[in-house]
Formats: C-alpha cells, structure tokens, sequence
C-alpha cells in the first residue's frame, strides 16, 4: 500500500481515501474535480492590513522630510524633523521582516475557499473544503496521482 498524503484528517492511500472517518476506495470513485468558491474579503483585509502597517510609518517619514524643507524653519528646526523623520522610517524595518512574513503566509492560505469533489457510486461526494491553498493543492495532487495509478492497475488486471 502507498500512502500519496496523510494530515489529521485525510489519507489518501493506494487503495482508499478517508475522510473525516468515511473510506472511499479508489475502484469506486470515478471522476475527480475541484471547485473554488468565493472570496474572502476578510483575508484580503487582514492583508491590506498588514501592507499599511508596513507603509503607514514610512509614508509619514517622507512627508515629515517633505514638509522639514517646505516650511523654511531654522536649520535646527529643520534637521530636528528630517532627523525625526529618518528615525521614524528605520523604525519600519525591524517589524518589516515579520510583517512581509505573515503577508507571504497569506498569499500561501489564498482567499478562496476550495473544495474537492469525487463521483462515488454514482453521485457527487465532497470530500474536504478549506481555505489553505497550499493544503488544497497537495490534497488534490495526491488524490490526482492516486486516482490515475488504481486506474492503471485496474486496466493491467483486465
């Protein structure tokens, strides 16, 4: 028996695949598809979110420099501000990393909800759906290759 993936919830083996404690074996399932869903405007959100936290205190280091050399203050006065203004914008950079991390992780999970379908004795089954992308597509994958390999084998035995 091969094992093409396993997580706490699926497996997909060379003779079944179990979901949420249901089998179904791969000499009865037949086609096998996938259905992307709506957007979550509350993943998109949180990544706005995390891309203004990011742009917010440098936005406001360059309108400090700008507005140090439009105001014609006193030259202490004025590098007091391009001073303050530069400091402001390094402050960014430590939460930088963390931030663009998370936003990356983001992009990984993606903003839509997925699902996998398979026909199962004659009717459509779901078998899982989730908004990680990532998992999505190694689920998919696994089930594509398990699929293709019980056919193989089925047309050998004929």
């Amino acid at each position: 028996m091969t094992i093409y993936y396993q997580d706490r919830a699926v497996r997909i083996t060379s003779e079944a695949i179990r979901v949420g404690g249901r089998a179904y074996p791969l000499a009865e399932v037949g086609r096998v598809w996938h259905v992307r869903g709506a957007r979550s405007w509350g993943a998109v959100a949180g990544r706005g979110a995390l891309l203004a936290a990011i742009a917010g205190p440098l936005a406001a280091a360059a309108l400090g420099i700008l507005l140090a050399v439009r105001l014609h203050t006193s030259l202490t006065v004025t590098i007091g501000i391009v001073g303050f203004s530069i400091l402001l914008g390094l402050a960014v950079a430590p939460a930088a990393d963390y931030l663009l991390e998370h936003v990356d992780r983001s992009y990984t999970r993606g903003s839509h909800q997925r699902e996998i379908w398979v026909q199962w004795r004659g009717g459509p089954v779901r078998l899982i759906r989730t908004g990680d992308a990532m998992r999505f597509g190694r689920i998919y994958r696994a089930l594509e290759r398990a699929v293709e390999q019980a056919s193989v084998t089925a047309a050998a035995r004929r």
